[in-house]
């Protein structure tokens, strides 16, 4: 073959793959060709972990009160949060998707059975992460419950989730998201973001555990700095785009220098199932008198966060006996009493305290009381509250 026609049939060649390309590869309105969301997820995998945001000087006095739990912050960590609502993240607790990432940081965490005994983390971000951005995950759908405790950090919460329940029954959380006006303002459901908020990423879970793959649902990542700029451009700040402060519809619990809560009994270890023979949900938490906190245990293993690679622990761990219904469907949702009022044990530095907690409706506050009827004073720090069915067992010594 001469050189002449060879050159010519690479040409045409050329043309032809042009031409083919064309019409399979799609393109934006730029001209340029789209870029998957599994392209981008993978461009993503370096966001995990926490960045500082603001630098905090060390030196500067710790004495501003957190509202959510009065931990004590510095003044350029209120100047931030103030400009902000709480953050609510589901996050979930498959025995797949240990380690979770970020629950060290948040204020408040609830914890209650999902389905099949399987137990789901709403955390509470506020203070803690005033002057971060931080990796959460694994995140999961919503609940029903979940969202009456999520309707107490204000009318509008900020609500982040991977979609939801949503079938015709009480279980419907994503109709009640749209029936409580959240609906694409102050919801942040994953389905409504880009992989600039949230990811998929099984890097996390593939090195922690040593395996070498991870089911799909296990992977979702979401950055509370990137989420909280979605909320701004949808008008959320420290105030609704009414221009109603978020602190209208939020009461405080009250804080103090030792528990207040009548007299406690010595309790250094705690421990119970949320639902027998299913060992892998089991909770244990261990009194550390050097930090006056609770360390926590689940499934028989300490229980890290993946940012810090340190054990999860609590000043506060609070367990609110509330009625359990269900499995309701072929789905196996379950429902727990939010409104009203039950028993409680309140577990605060190496002691247990009988006490109460009533809540008057969705956007009332949970408000805990000891035997003589006053309210229950908290010690400053991150607080669990572990939601049991009534006759759910719980030891203590």
């Amino acid at each position: 073959m001469s050189q002449k026609l060879y050159l010519s049939l690479l040409a045409v060649l050329f043309l032809a793959g042009s031409a083919i390309s064309y019409f399979i590869i799609p393109t934006s309105s730029t001209g340029g060709p789209l870029v998957s969301p599994a392209v981008k997820e993978t461009d993503t995998v370096s966001q995990t972990g926490t960045k500082q945001l603001v630098a905090i000087n060390p030196e500067e006095p710790k004495n501003q009160a957190c509202p959510l739990n009065g931990l004590a912050y510095s003044v350029t960590e209120k100047s931030l949060w103030e400009k902000k609502r709480p953050l609510l993240v589901m996050i979930e607790n498959h025995g797949q998707a240990r380690p979770q990432s970020g629950l060290s940081s948040a204020d408040i965490v609830y914890e209650s059975v999902a389905e099949g005994a399987i137990t789901r983390f709403m955390a509470v971000f506020y203070c803690d992460i005033a002057a971060k951005d931080l990796t959460v995950g694994s995140v999961r759908s919503a609940r029903t419950y979940f969202l009456d405790w999520a309707s107490e950090y204000g009318k509008y919460p900020l609500y982040a989730h991977v979609g939801g329940a949503n079938t015709p029954n009480r279980a419907n959380a994503l109709g009640q998201i749209k029936d409580y006006g959240w609906y694409g303002a102050n919801d942040l459901s994953q389905f409504g973001l880009s992989v600039k908020e949230c990811w998929r990423d099984d890097t996390i879970l593939k090195k922690a555990n040593n395996v070498t793959s991870v089911p799909t649902e296990h992977t979702m990542q979401c950055s509370t700095e990137k989420l909280y700029q979605v909320a701004a451009k949808r008008g959320f700040t420290d105030v609704t785009p009414k221009g109603d402060s978020w602190t209208k519809f939020f009461t405080p619990w009250k804080f103090g220098p030792t528990p207040d809560g009548g007299s406690g009994k010595p309790a250094t270890v705690v421990d119970f199932d949320f639902w027998k023979g299913y060992a892998e949900y089991h909770v244990k938490w261990t009194y550390d008198s050097a930090t006056k906190t609770y360390k926590r245990e689940n499934g028989g293993t300490p229980h890290l966060d993946w940012n810090t690679k340190k054990q999860l622990e609590a000043g506060t761990v609070v367990i609110q006996y509330v009625t359990e219904t269900g499995p309701i469907d072929d789905e196996k949702h379950m429902l727990y009493g939010t409104i009203g009022g039950g028993n409680a044990l309140i577990f605060s530095q190496g002691q247990a305290f009988q006490a109460t907690w009533s809540k008057k409706d969705r956007l009332g506050r949970t408000i805990y009381k000891d035997a003589k009827g006053k309210e229950f004073q908290f010690v400053p720090g991150k607080i669990w509250i572990e939601n049991l069915a009534k006759n759910a067992p719980v030891n203590y010594n």
